[in-house]
């Protein structure tokens, strides 16, 4: 059995696809989460993928006394994950101090508890939202951090600078930041994907309840964008992919393969697609028509961005290998096995 990784919000989307590919690489994995964007079984799914059941603490990362508890009774943490924030851009620009609360005091805490209990290194969970609307694509990780679009990039900004001062004022711990592009699909096994509590913020899951006919329709923000097609251009990366670059980050920081104490690396396919391709490859590939409607821009929303990806290729050794279009089928047997398991 390899080392012993905290992973904060590891029964949300992205933190439940990444536990499972930590305990199919031999790491033990506690994880912590307060529910608020996920539900509990998810843990069902990670032990029918890996016949593991992870160690699960329901606790919130704002509580420090509680994660103190934690990490005294886990004494032989040795890593952490960092996922746990709020993460919806439209969300953000209306409740602003919610998310400077959730995704910038959880930080805090973890960073001060870390030195105490002999951690080694964290994974920050970063975005591409740093980037703003870049000047140049693809986007490389020495592109100008742009003023931030929303509450929800600007926690993300502050989070890499509060990790880049407590690196540089001499913590004894190491950090990787992975800035993500934009996660998409399931699970092969269909035993876990993305699930978000109520209405979802996020494009895809959107998508597959509208053409299962939970939603009406879906929203298309904008269609008068700068784009070949006039909506939004993202780079969406498969999720499993994006799992495996964070089990590659943990071996590389705690095996003292890091060139740095911090290390920044982009995550994304190199190849940008926009919103109304995305509807065409969902309805291409399942033969399931999505009723939609253009409405005004988001605010918040970037135009158009998406991944130079060599960095992450040359120096992790990693890279996204899943297609759109094969991801984009994969969040639809989600949520047909969903459907199956009365989950509207």
């Amino acid at each position: 059995m390899k080392k012993k990784i905290l992973v904060t919000g590891g029964t949300g989307y992205i933190g439940s696809h990444t536990v499972v590919e930590l305990q199919n690489a031999g790491y033990e994995v506690v994880i912590v989460d307060n529910l608020s964007n996920s539900n509990a079984e998810v843990l069902d799914g990670i032990e029918k993928i890996t016949g593991i059941r992870p160690a699960f603490a329901e606790l919130d990362c704002n509580d420090k006394e509680g994660l103190k508890a934690l990490f005294t009774e886990h004494n032989d943490i040795k890593g952490i994950i960092h996922f746990a924030a709020s993460k919806a851009v439209g969300e953000s620009v209306q409740k602003p101090l919610l998310y400077y609360r959730n995704n910038i005091v959880t930080l805090l805490n973890l960073l001060e508890l870390m030195p105490e209990h002999g951690i080694e290194g964290i994974v920050f969970s970063s975005s591409c939202t740093v980037y703003g609307q870049p000047d140049i694509l693809p986007v490389t990780e020495d592109a100008p951090i742009k003023p931030a679009l929303s509450p929800y990039g600007n926690t993300k900004q502050i989070n890499e600078e509060i990790i880049r001062d407590t690196i540089y004022a001499g913590a004894p711990f190491k950090s990787i930041i992975l800035r993500y592009f934009n996660p998409i699909g399931a699970h092969p096994s269909a035993e876990i994907g993305e699930l978000p509590n109520g209405v979802p913020q996020n494009l895809v899951p959107f998508l597959t309840q509208t053409a299962m006919g939970i939603r009406k329709e879906l929203s298309v923000f904008g269609d008068d964008y700068n784009t070949p097609d006039g909506s939004c251009i993202r780079d969406y990366i498969n999720v499993v992919d994006l799992a495996k670059a964070h089990v590659i980050a943990i071996e590389r920081m705690l095996e003292n393969k890091t060139e740095e104490k911090l290390e920044i690396f982009n995550l994304g396919t190199g190849r940008g697609v926009s919103v109304l391709e995305l509807i065409n490859a969902f309805e291409k590939g399942t033969g399931v028509k999505v009723p939609y409607k253009i409405v005004g821009r988001r605010e918040g929303d970037i135009e158009k961005v998406w991944a130079n990806p060599e960095h992450a290729n040359n120096v992790l050794g990693w890279t996204a290998k899943e297609s759109v279009e094969d991801t984009i089928v994969t969040a639809w047997n989600w949520q047909l096995k969903l459907r199956e398991r009365g989950i509207q």
